[in-house]
């Protein structure tokens, strides 16, 4: 019997089966997830589509496509599914980012006609921790930010972004909706920095965010205050505060040429038990 493979994209009445494949790897997927998790499947709402494909009638792999685009648990067959439909519907992301192998074959698939990109980052890292450092000592003066402290945030927020992916976040719309995703970090309380007469010297975010693991991002020090170990203490704390309020798994992801702050989070606990891979547009 020949098996019978469709793409298309999920329903609303399909929440509980693409929760199911998300919840399959909390870890991996937890950027998606966090989004489902609050927002369903209705594309509006969710700022993108979920794609799914399906053998037999049963959904097997899924494909989130907003800003980014992101295979999920997806087979090689689902992801040249994915690919046919992403090049005929056109670019529209910023960023194809997940798992690294179907990642990798999503943008081979892609390139001809995506590319070229702007940076392709292979090997990223995924780290993880399930308890608090016991190398480093938390930094006292890490502490969650208020609503009241956007502004505060909102130079360092740009620094580490404009760093990190080359281009500054305020370009296109001047960074209406880069703005108005801090203010949500800081509203939901996933914003935290060690604050020096009005000045950020660490901060970092707990971006996703699931009842089984979370995902933290966004760490920066300022230039000037590099090298004191300010990232290693700083992050002791973020994954206190996160291991006791948000998820009991913490996790990120990290350029692989970056070594020193590999050797940082592994100072802090973090292990690596996979890698993501980006393509930035």
């Amino acid at each position: 019997m020949l098996t019978q493979t469709t793409t298309r994209v999920l329903d609303p009445s399909e929440l509980g089966d693409a929760l199911a494949i998300l919840e399959s790897d909390p870890v991996e997927n937890a950027f998606v997830a966090s989004r489902v998790q609050v927002a369903g499947l209705d594309p509006w709402r969710l700022g993108g589509e979920m794609w799914g494909w399906y053998t037999d009638g049963r959904l097997r792999s899924l494909c989130y496509s907003g800003a980014n685009l992101v295979p999920i648990r997806a087979t090689p067959e689902a992801v040249r599914a994915f690919a046919d439909r992403a090049r005929r519907a056109g670019r529209r992301c910023s960023s194809i980012v997940g798992p690294a192998e179907p990642t990798a074959l999503l943008w081979r698939l892609l390139e001809p006609s995506w590319g070229p990109a702007r940076e392709v980052r292979a090997h990223q890292p995924l780290m993880v921790t399930d308890r608090p450092s016991a190398e480093i000592e938390s930094d006292p003066y890490v502490r969650r930010l208020g609503k009241n402290e956007i502004e505060t945030i909102m130079p360092a927020c740009v620094a580490m972004f404009t760093e990190e992916v080359g281009v500054s976040p305020l370009a296109g719309d001047g960074g209406l909706l880069y703005q108005a995703r801090v203010a949500e970090l800081v509203g939901s309380g996933r914003a935290f920095a060690r604050i020096e007469d009005g000045r950020v010297v660490f901060k970092a975010e707990i971006g996703a965010a699931t009842p089984r693991a979370c995902q933290i991002q966004g760490v920066w020090v300022d230039p000037a205050y590099r090298g004191r170990g300010l990232s290693e203490t700083g992050m002791a704390a973020v994954v206190r505060y996160a291991l006791a309020d948000v998820s009991p798994v913490v996790s990120l992801y990290v350029n692989d040429f970056n070594t020193a702050a590999r050797a940082s989070y592994r100072r802090v606990g973090f292990s690596e038990v996979g890698a993501f891979m980006s393509v930035l547009f």
